[in-house]
């Protein structure tokens, strides 16, 4: 338990900054499910266009630390070239 107020402010600082990351990495899990679901249907067009939107999201949460760039970097790419597969 936190006895300083330097600590307890600390405390306070961490929940807030949890609470952000917890809704930035809610966000960019939507985005890679709606790439998911698009891959799923068949869609092509569908697809890169779930993609192309989902992209920026990683890539900002990795820029945020929300995840690892190399994480980020291999989820783009896998998904890019399930999709090129599915067009394929």
């Amino acid at each position: 338990m936190a006895n300083t107020p330097s600590a307890k402010k600390a405390n306070r600082r961490i929940e807030r900054q949890t609470a952000v990351n917890k809704a930035r990495r809610s966000r960019v899990r939507t985005y890679l499910r709606k790439v998911e679901e698009a891959i799923a249907s068949g869609d092509g067009d569908a697809a890169k266009a779930a993609l192309r939107a989902a992209e920026p999201e990683i890539q900002r949460a990795a820029t945020r630390g929300i995840f690892h760039r190399n994480m980020a970097s291999r989820k783009v790419s896998r998904l890019s070239r399930r999709i090129s597969a599915l067009s394929a």
